[in-house]
């Protein structure tokens, strides 16, 4: 099987909410189970409405949250040379045409459909006169007269579209710039794209772009469409719904993994878990899971779960889950719990590196896995299973506070 690839096109017009976020956490994750690809491209060809600030928002929301790219981030306006070479290669094939039809023609054409009961549409009037290109034509695409076009989907099943419902749709504008479905279809084509998960927003789109993938002679990709994400009153999510951008959650003092979490449960199950690592949720995703209905945010939810997920960073005293320290603070377990005090205790410099360092070393000197290292240090410093990454928990605990943790649970285990 080919490597899975997939993407996150966000456009620079204002900052990453909750919604894309979560496109991006899917993409992400689905690359990650599959030991595929993830790639960030910046759809910015709305000049107007693209800023810099905006995407190195976009850029930001995304570290913050621990979303790494494999490749990119492209630009789309510095492919333009690209779509061009697509377009004409579309006309010279016979799957395009040039269009002098104004605004004002095919508006006229759109309303006379619509009061003969048609569907407002253009009516192909250049499609057929072969015209060469000249100032101000716009580049239209020959869709099917007849027939469908079948979208298979992994979430949403199969959607049948009927192309005489279909005008030919413009492909490049009369400024010599492509239009969002060319630009998208060619962008995958050419860097590989296999897999589009994407907000079911974007299924109008996709029979439009299925059809461009066979004009060019591609194979087409995964498609997943998920179900959007809803305000409480099930209309489309915004700010007055308490929903704010990444960097806004970030800037509140939430917690990445807490965000995560909360993301990935909007539309995405295993059975009845609720909280997850990142390294669970990498196991664990599959589009298999993804819901086909709307997920509904509820900031008051988040809150909760955010309290709740770092109660254990104010505590004085951990407090074990009965069940979960039966299973991990044991006596057998004591021996991996002294070294990862004595070498957090030795650390001259306490950062991240240095700490993954020692744990490696631990994996050598006990010929264990990570997981079976850090899964009882983790219930020593938090009393639970699930948590923030452990490294990031371990710096912000702080040195000392994540000593005495450690030590007490190796008191309860003698005395258990």
């Amino acid at each position: 099987m080919n490597t899975v690839i997939t993407r996150f096109p966000p456009s620079p017009t204002g900052y990453l909410h909750i919604g894309g976020a979560r496109t991006a956490l899917f993409n992400w994750l689905y690359a990650k189970k599959t030991k595929g690809k993830f790639i960030l491209r910046i759809e910015d060809t709305d000049s107007i409405r693209s800023t810099k600030k905006s995407t190195q928002a976009i850029f930001d929301s995304l570290k913050w949250l621990g979303i790494d790219w494999d490749e990119g981030p492209y630009f789309q306006t510095q492919r333009y040379d690209i779509y061009q070479k697509y377009i004409k290669k579309l006309v010279n094939n016979g799957h395009a045409y040039y269009c002098q039809c104004s605004h004002e023609q095919v508006n006229a054409m759109r309303k006379k459909a619509k009061a003969q009961g048609q569907r407002p549409m253009y009516n192909g009037k250049c499609r057929r006169k072969n015209l060469e290109n000249a100032k101000d034509m716009v580049v239209r695409f020959k869709t099917p007269e007849t027939g469908v076009t079948i979208v298979e989907d992994a979430v949403k099943g199969t959607t049948l579209f009927q192309n005489k419902e279909m005008d030919d749709f413009i492909i490049q504008r009369g400024d010599n710039t492509p239009t969002y479905n060319l630009a998208v279809v060619v962008d995958d084509i050419t860097m590989g794209i296999n897999t589009i998960i994407r907000g079911d927003d974007h299924l109008i789109n996709t029979p439009k772009q299925i059809l461009l993938y066979k004009a060019f002679g591609n194979n087409l990709p995964l498609f997943a469409h998920v179900p959007m994400v809803l305000g409480h009153d099930k209309s489309r999510l915004s700010k007055r719904h308490g929903a704010m951008s990444v960097t806004e959650y970030r800037n509140m003092g939430y917690l990445p993994d807490a965000m995560i979490n909360y993301l990935v449960r909007l539309g995405w199950s295993f059975g009845d878990q609720e909280f997850f690592t990142r390294q669970d949720l990498i196991k664990k995703f599959s589009l298999k899971n993804i819901g086909k209905s709307p997920s509904m945010f509820d900031k008051d939810k988040l809150t909760a779960e955010m309290a709740q997920s770092a109660l254990f960073y104010f505590q004085e005293q951990v407090q074990y889950d009965e069940k979960i320290a039966k299973k991990f603070l044991i006596p057998k377990n004591l021996e991996i719990l002294k070294k990862s005090g004595d070498f957090i205790e030795n650390l001259n410099e306490f950062t991240k590196e240095n700490l993954e360092h020692g744990f490696k070393n631990i994996m050598e000197e006990t010929n264990l896995k990570f997981g079976k290292i850090a899964q009882p240090v983790r219930v020593a410093l938090t009393g639970k299973t699930t948590s923030p990454g452990i490294f990031e928990m371990i710096l912000i605990l702080g040195k000392e506070k994540t000593i005495k943790r450690i030590y007490q649970a190796m008191e309860h285990i003698k005395l258990s």
